[in-house]
């Protein structure tokens, strides 16, 4: 090319860039920008709408938790007598009754007297006869006839909190008192978890917790709101505003009150972690844009030369088309190679175990006297077993070379199952798998592609195999006649398939492997190959018992048989 054409060139393609980075760049920008805003505005009011729903049903919930349960030691007080409450047998009978509609969360029951003795108690405790005048729980319940008392420790020394609920007036009233178990209130508390640093907990008017903090951490955590945040009209009580610790870590803290404005339900999370989702989403969309614009720019500037690199992907694809033609040519003459040699081999070597064979009558016949007669049958006998090895071997090899025909042809599916097991014996060792095999000889012959149905088998088996890995097994075939069907089953006593995924099992790529482990396709192209032969494929499989896959192929009449061996003898 001449320089000033070039040049010229150069210059043209540079102002085409140019022009096109402007004029595609511009308005993405700008629609871009203004999808961001709108984009941040309306998932921060998700968030914020999400989690104050969130706070507010979990408030709700706890609400219903301690009205059900005041209900319960109201319902306790209005249906027994004076005398019925201090008698420790009916308060221990109303215990039991109550835990069994509602499992432990009553610890137990008391019944205290207007000057704070306990006159009655059942429960695992020692507190009979307690003195509860100075406790802050009684103190809060004069002049009420129900009440919930904070958290605390008591003379128990463990978490709890009480429900009393007030009997008569004056000198003769009673106070029936419930425990309720920390740790299932605290349950409720606790499963307020969204993202990786949500967590929830209860204080008081006082700001004393009333269930366990998350960690140590969150005594540091300062309630005083940065800023208020918008928070759904239609959730009343609920507040939402961003708040920090000590670290500069900031949260977004949602705060409702429950038990009558008595306590407050706090959720606090993360900003970066309430938020991950948008960040996430924000760094794609600017990587997406930058790609974007890196394609315009790179467009314009490689559009000249597109000709000259779609010329030289061509030529580096034929070149490797090449290669692989000479790669596919080598390998097919090294298997004709391998064929013809193991056909060469099994020639003599048939010949050494007829020889052998011949030389061991003879020695039957006149050699019984020889000295050395036990030596030379061992040795007789040595040379026939190694032949015959080597004859198998050249067998084997011979079938594999000449498996690239994908006819059908008759095929003794006991001898091909064999065949199978023998080609997956050391991977089986390895797995501690321990093969059985149910083969029904006398059943006939089905015509079908060997190729085809070795593929089938041995998928069915590594699977299987691998299933077991690493505790090992048992791995049962077998073989036979069923309503003039042949059945082939293989069945495995490994972890079993749950029942969601048998529906699916033969789906293309679905798989319960790890990733890279496996690719989906295996029984998807079993499914098909079977389907192909005319017949059906099955699977059967309980979690902990094992899997059983049932394979049932037509059998042709002797007639088609006979024909299907005269067309293989004419070709």
């Amino acid at each position: 090319m001449h320089p000033d054409q070039k040049s010229n060139y150069d210059r043209l393609s540079w102002n085409i860039a140019l022009t096109v980075i402007t004029v595609s760049l511009m308005p993405l920008i700008l629609v871009g920008g203004v999808i961001f805003h709108q984009f941040r505005s309306i998932y921060r009011e998700k968030v914020y709408a999400h989690l104050a729903e969130v706070v507010d049903k979990h408030a709700a919930n706890i609400n219903t938790f301690l009205q059900d349960k005041l209900t319960e030691v109201q319902y306790i007080s209005r249906t027994s007598t004076h005398d019925q409450l201090v008698d420790p047998v009916y308060l221990d009978r109303a215990l039991r009754g109550m835990q069994q509609q509602y499992g432990r969360i009553f610890v137990d029951l008391g019944v205290v007297d207007a000057e704070g003795r306990q006159v009655s108690y059942a429960g695992p405790f020692s507190l009979a006869g307690a003195d509860y005048s100075q406790a802050d729980w009684f103190l809060g319940s004069k002049g009420r006839n129900a009440s919930i008392s904070d958290v605390f420790s008591g003379l128990r020394q463990s978490p709890h909190f009480i429900i009393s609920v007030a009997q008569g007036e004056g000198e003769s009233r009673l106070l029936l008192r419930a425990t309720i178990d920390f740790l299932a209130f605290s349950y409720l508390v606790q499963d307020i978890r969204i993202g990786e640093t949500g967590f929830a907990y209860i204080v008081n008017s006082r700001g004393v917790y009333q269930t366990r903090p998350k960690d140590e951490r969150n005594q540091d955590l300062d309630l005083t709101p940065l800023r208020q945040l918008p928070r759904p009209t239609t959730i009343a009580g609920v507040s939402i505003y961003e708040s920090s610790d000590r670290d500069g870590d900031t949260y977004v803290t949602v705060s409702a009150p429950i038990k009558g404005g008595d306590w407050e339900l706090i959720y606090q999370q993360k900003v970066s972690d309430a938020f991950s989702a948008m960040t996430r989403t924000e760094l794609v969309t600017l990587a997406i844009f930058l790609l974007g614009g890196f394609g315009i720019v790179s467009m314009a500037v490689i559009v000249s030369r597109k000709l000259v690199d779609r010329c030289r992907v061509i030529d580096q694809e034929a070149e490797l088309m090449n290669k692989q033609m000479v790669e596919t040519g080598r390998l097919a003459a090294i298997g004709e190679l391998a064929a013809g040699i193991a056909h060469e081999i099994n020639n003599p070597v048939a010949i050494m175990i007829e020889e052998a064979g011949w030389a061991s009558d003879l020695m039957e016949d006149e050699g019984k006297d020889l000295p050395s007669a036990a030596e030379i049958h061992r040795a007789l006998n040595q040379v026939a077993s190694q032949g015959r090895r080597c004859k198998d071997i050249t067998h084997k090899l011979l079938s594999f070379a000449r498996q690239t025909d994908s006819r059908s042809s008759d095929i003794s599916v006991p001898a091909f199952i064999r065949e199978v097991v023998e080609l997956s014996m050391q991977q089986a060792r390895f797995a501690q798998v321990d093969f059985a095999l149910d083969l029904d000889e006398s059943m006939p012959e089905i015509s079908a592609s060997s190729t085809e149905l070795q593929q089938v088998l041995l998928n069915l088996v590594n699977n299987a195999i691998q299933a077991m890995e690493p505790e090992g097994g048992k791995l049962s075939i077998s073989c036979g006649m069923q309503e003039g069907q042949a059945v082939i089953t293989v069945e495995d006593t490994g972890p079993g398939i749950p029942a969601a995924n048998l529906a699916r099992i033969f789906d293309p790529f679905f798989t319960t492997k790890p990733v890279g482990k496996g690719s989906g396709l295996g029984l998807s192209i079993c499914f098909g190959i079977i389907h192909q032969m005319g017949g059906e494929i099955e699977v059967e499989s309980a979690v902990g018992v094992g899997t059983r896959f049932i394979i049932r192929l037509p059998v042709p009449s002797p007639s088609m048989q006979h024909e299907t061996r005269q067309e293989m003898r004419h070709d």
